[in-house]
């Protein structure tokens, strides 16, 4: 006789909350920092200024978008799972861009100490909840 698997449970770990909370004062805090002195990452790391610092700018301000998504979605990781992909998502191709652009020559190594915390400490906590809204979505009841 085999027994089911267990249902997961109801709703969301605690700690799903808190890396999300985590993750949104993170991401508030880099993206401000990048709208604020937009050079700064590439002075302490010895890439050469961009030409367009606003462009910049720009991407401190999408990060710091990102922090306000996170922040919501920290009231319930499984029913806002779509603001979980597109942050896991953004944490994976970072990397695979900043690796490009390595290879590329266009930034030194030290500027890739930014996917260190930017990206790869987010990826385990990220997924773990999208395979929990996914396990969620696919009990009876779970996705209504």
């Amino acid at each position: 006789m085999t027994t089911a698997p267990p249902l997961p449970p109801s709703r969301p770990p605690a700690w799903a909350k808190w890396w999300l909370r985590a993750a949104a004062i993170y991401n508030l805090f880099w993206g401000g920092l990048v709208i604020l002195f937009p050079n700064l990452l590439f002075d302490l790391t010895g890439a050469d200024r961009p030409n367009y610092p606003e462009i910049w700018q720009c991407v401190g301000m999408i990060v710091g978008v990102y922090g306000v998504g996170y922040w919501a979605a920290a009231t319930d990781a499984w029913r806002h799972w779509p603001v979980v992909l597109v942050g896991f998502l953004g944490k994976v191709f970072g990397p695979v861009g900043f690796a490009v652009a390595l290879v590329k020559g266009t930034f030194p190594p030290a500027f890739g100490l930014t996917i260190l915390t930017n990206d790869l400490i987010w990826w385990v906590p990220f997924a773990l909840m999208l395979w929990g809204a996914y396990r969620h979505a696919r009990t009876p009841g779970g996705g209504a």
